[in-house]
């Protein structure tokens, strides 16, 4: 059986591969870069948002497709009809953003932001909760039932470790550097599940080729309950227990996304996600998989060893000096424009001209 996975280098696509090898199929992945070979996956090397390549891709044919890919909705609603025709079943990522707040834990049936909210301006835009749900919408209207939508809710491995909204990058990074940790209050008591790549991952293997999936919605996802207060406090304990000393924390009240993401943070993290993972316990066990805390300790320890960061968003970088009254030495910002971005923020953007104007002037006349 021949398996494509569409954009599967990350958190869930890496070790989806290799659970879909040892299954015996053949593996084929779409990667921008060139990828080191591993035994027995077959890298497609594109850009997949391409049409061009995309639809050179599909025309191989496909037993399974597995779409990791983040589209535009208009994007999408083109493409679906080739990717349907393309292969007998389609597994398409969603999320479980998709869902409305719920006191009680989520199931597949809990009602989707996308029908519940009056926020008209919300509504106008395409965000990733609403995109996710308008594409699920189109598969259900596309007269075939080939399909089937996962929706995974916040996942981690050794390369992504999040805190709330915040990616490594953007807490870890400033931790290792000496700089206060900026996290907030708005944020810190919600409940949320946090599932480790590889658990989500065996749960998409498990439904590869599974009639009795077509034309179904599955959540896969831990049924444990933390706080982020309570990641807060396991990532500290890991980076003292490893360096010896532990990050000063600054807390504030407000998320300082509201300025960059706020939807994620107002439609997403500000609900409590409790999951009720029924639906899809036939074809996975999910007591099996690895407990949260455990896990997310692994994961950073390993981390640690290699410290390979993504790139740094300076804009956030000021926010945070701001809050702690911190400061980045320029010669840790890696480009003019980035110290120009950095200074706007953290000073003003008069200063940062001003800097970038003297840059200039010197550059003339070296």
């Amino acid at each position: 059986m021949n398996v494509l996975l569409l954009g599967g280098t990350g958190a869930m696509g890496v070790p989806l591969s290799k659970i879909l090898l040892k299954k015996g199929f053949s593996v084929y992945v779409t990667s921008r870069k060139q990828n080191g070979p591993i035994s027995g996956i077959e890298y497609l090397q594109g850009n997949a948002q391409d049409d061009g390549f995309f639809y050179e891709v599909l025309e191989r044919k496909w037993d399974v497709i597995i779409d990791f890919m983040a589209y535009p909705s208009a994007q999408f609603s083109k493409r679906m009809p080739s990717i349907l025709d393309a292969t007998q079943q389609y597994i398409f990522i969603s999320s479980a953003r998709v869902y409305s707040e719920s006191l009680t834990p989520i199931t597949e049936e809990t009602p989707r932001l996308l029908e519940t909210t009056t926020d008209s301006v919300y509504l106008n835009t395409d965000e990733y909760a609403l995109s996710k749900a308008r594409q699920e919408n189109s598969l259900r209207d596309s007269g075939k039932n080939n399909w089937t939508i996962i929706r995974p809710s916040i996942t981690f491995n050794e390369s992504r470790l999040q805190l709330g909204v915040l990616e490594k990058e953007s807490w870890l990074y400033r931790a290792l550097k000496g700089r206060s940790i900026v996290f907030s209050e708005d944020i810190a008591n919600k409940v949320t599940a946090m599932t480790h790549g590889d658990d989500v991952s065996i749960g998409i293997a498990n439904i590869v080729g599974e009639q009795k999936a077509l034309g179904e919605a599955f959540h896969i996802t831990s049924e444990e309950a933390i706080t982020w207060q309570e990641v807060l406090n396991i990532y500290l304990q890991v980076l003292y227990e490893e360096l010896g000393t532990e990050p000063k924390v600054i807390m504030t009240e407000k998320s300082l996304n509201l300025n960059i993401n706020k939807y994620q943070v107002i439609y997403s993290r500000y609900f409590n996600r409790r999951f009720d993972n029924k639906k899809i316990k036939p074809f996975v066990d999910i007591d099996s998989f690895q407990k949260t805390e455990e896990a997310i300790r692994a994961c950073l320890k390993t981390f640690l060893n290699d410290k390979a960061f993504n790139p740094i968003n300076w804009r956030l970088e000021a926010m945070n000096d701001k809050a702690s009254r911190e400061f980045t030495p320029l010669e840790e910002i890696p480009s003019l424009h980035d110290k120009i971005v950095y200074l706007a923020e953290r000073f003003s953007v008069t200063f940062a001209l001003e800097f970038a104007y003297k840059v200039n002037r010197f550059l003339r006349n070296k």
